[in-house]
Parts: structure tokens; C-alpha cells; sequence
């Protein structure tokens, strides 16, 4: 059956369409992505603005239309941080359902960790043993690990590149104190967390997903998109340290310019920056794998479980 998954994230709404078959790998059929940076449009009280509920309800109809166009049988829609957190998020998706008949389920922190981890063990196998997984949002930073492919640990800190952005580097290119005490900040929050994972033992494999971590690893000289999901593609945290200073130096629209780099992210890429090499240091990690698969395909590889045998 033809699957979509519509992604209402702190940065896009995204929706993948999937063809899938019980015991099969979901194969790509189409990407549908609107850049909303929703993160960056919550007002002082700590909601979505109007404006940007607007434009979340066009964005929703739009996307609805497109898995309709494409012949979906069935979407699952869901929303992360920046909905989550909002101080209006019932009014919001009440809007979003009644404008466009689209009910968003709100995943907590802990869902997303959860079910990025199932798609990064779906994708590496059992013979990568112990995983630890990072992954990178606008709106918040999940970590999960495991053995099986339900992990033995999973937290969600306020740690997404967006939010950082916007609450802690107002300048363009940053001040730097600010980068200095979002960097000591960073930190403190990934460090209270270590406990949680440590008394499970070292990783095997550390892994990473999401666009900010893949940008990352393209700076560092990875393999581009284009060349295919298989390409092995790594991220050295002694490249990190060297790309942190010169990113806090650049103001967004040189960033913009950079391999793999898009204009929509420059902004935000020095807090995500800080926060992969807080992660990786803080976590004793030298070098991590960037993970195709993440979220998304967690959610989709979820609902095809439970799909009847043919």
C-alpha cells in the first residue's frame, strides 16, 4: 500500500510518501517540503503567533492535497517540539483539524527518541550491537540507546538548533559571550543526562540523523546527497571543533554558501554545531555515522508492523 507521513517539525512540514509491503523496506515514492521554522515564530507568551498559525493550517492543506494527488491510502500525521510546546498547541490543532481535516498526533520527546532509535536499528541490523543515537531537530535534541530495537534508555532535552537560535544567538554573525555561554549551556544540559546512559555500558556503534548533523558531516568532507543513501558517510568530532569557530565567525549568508549548507538552515547551523560537538564530547564519542533513515521512517516502519500479511 502507498503510505505518507506528514511531519509537522520545528523547521518543515514534511511529507514522505512511501510504497509499503510487509517485511519489505518502504521504498521512496515522494517528498513533499515546506520550510515554516516554526520554532522561530513563537511569540513572548511562548505560542505560535497568528500569522504562523496561518500559515501552518495553508502548509497542512496543502501537504494533504499532494498525498491525495499521489494516491496514499493512509497519512499519519504527527507534530514534534514546536507544537508540543506551544502554550496555545490545543487551539492550534483544533484549527489545523477543523481547516483542513488533518488530525495531528503530538508525539512526546520520549516517542521521537523511541522511534528514530527503531529506524536507525531497522537500518544498521542486530550486528551493530549497542546503538547510540543522536538526533538534531529545530526544537530539541533526542537520545536513545539500546541493544533491541526498543531502547533501553531514550530523553529529549530543549536543545533543537532553532530554539537555541532564537533565544540565545540574536547577532548575525553572534557575540562572543553568547556563543560562549550557549556552549557552557549546551553542556550542562547534555551532561546532567549521561547517568541515564552510562550504566548500560559503552556503545558499539554511535550513529546520527537529521539534516543539521548531515550538513555537519558534508562540511566535514562526507559524501554529497546526491551520491546515494548507501555511501558510508561519518562525522569526526576533531572536525566539529575545528568548524565551530570558524562558523561563529560567518554571519548566515556566507554559512548559506557553504557545501550542502541551505539558506533556510545557515542561520541555525552554529547551534546545531554546538550542540553535536557538546554531544560527542560530553558522550566520549571520537566519530559517529550519519543514519539515512530517521523519524519518518520510524513512524512508517511502526505502522507497517501492524499491517495484515498479504
Amino acid at each position: 500500500m502507498r503510505l505518507g507521513v506528514l511531519d509537522v517539525g520545528s523547521n518543515t512540514v514534511h511529507l514522505l510518501v512511501v510504497d509499503a509491503h510487509p517485511g519489505a523496506r518502504p521504498l521512496p515514492a515522494y517528498s513533499h517540503k515546506a520550510e515554516l521554522r516554526l520554532a522561530e515564530l513563537i511569540d513572548a507568551d511562548g505560542a505560535i503567533s497568528p500569522g504562523g498559525v496561518d500559515r501552518l493550517a495553508e502548509t497542512v492543506r496543502e501537504a494533504r492535497e499532494v498525498a491525495e494527488d499521489k494516491g496514499v491510502e493512509d497519512v499519519l500525521p504527527f507534530a514534534t517540539s514546536a507544537v508540543r510546546e506551544a502554550a496555545n498547541a490545543e487551539e492550534v490543532l483544533a484549527r489545523v483539524a477543523r481547516e483542513t481535516g488533518v488530525s495531528l498526533e503530538v508525539l512526546s520527546g520520549e516517542d521521537e527518541a523511541r522511534l528514530t532509535f527503531l529506524a536507525a536499528r531497522r537500518w544498521f541490523g542486530w550486528s551493530a550491537g549497542r546503538l547510540l543515537v543522536l538526533d538534531i531537530g529545530g526544537g530539541s535534541l533526542e537520545i536513545a540507546f539500546g541493544l533491541d530495537e526498543e531502547p533501553d534508555a531514550a530523553v529529549s532535552l530543549p536543545l533543537g538548533a532553532g530554539r537555541l537560535t532564537s533565544a540565545w544567538l540574536p547577532g548575525d554573525p553572534p557575540g562572543t559571550d553568547d556563543v560562549r555561554a550557549l556552549r557552557r549551556h549546551v553542556r550542562t544540559k547534555v551532561a546532567r543526562t549521561v547517568g541515564e546512559f552510562s550504566r548500560f555500558g559503552p556503545p558499539d556503534h554511535v550513529v546520527a540523523t537529521s539534516k543539521t548533523f548531515k550538513q555537519l558531516a558534508r562540511l566535514a568532507g562526507a559524501a554529497r546527497s546526491a551520491e546515494g543513501l548507501y555511501v558510508l558517510r561519518t562525522l569526526e568530532r576533531r572536525s566539529l571543533e575545528e568548524w565551530v569557530p570558524k562558523l561563529a565567525a560567518m554571519p548566515a549568508e556566507e554559512r548559506a554558501g557553504l557545501p550542502g549548507v541551505s539558506e533556510g538552515r545557515a542561520r541555525q547551523l552554529l547551534a546545531g554545531a554546538l550542540v553535536a560537538e557538546g554531544a560527542m564530547d560530553v558522550f566520549g564519542v571520537e566519530e559517529l555515522e550519519i543514519c539515512p533513515w530517521a523519524l519518518r521512517e520510524g513512524v512508517i516502519l511502526r505502522r507497517m508492523d501492524h499491517l495484515p500479511a498479504e
